[in-house]
């Protein structure tokens, strides 16, 4: 996931959501929007 750009990390964030893929893989990328410092362009609670 490093390797993901900011902001196709967040576009995957909200893909994934839609999709309503595995709550283990969105739990991913969470923690790794947490660890960028993204949390408040997404709206994540902290977790």
């Amino acid at each position: 996931m490093e390797k993901l750009s900011d902001e196709l990390l967040i576009e995957s964030y909200f893909k994934a959501k839609e999709l309503k893929l595995s709550s283990d893989f969105i739990s991913l990328i969470q923690k790794e929007i947490e660890r960028r410092s993204l949390h408040k362009r997404v709206m994540l609670p902290l977790m």
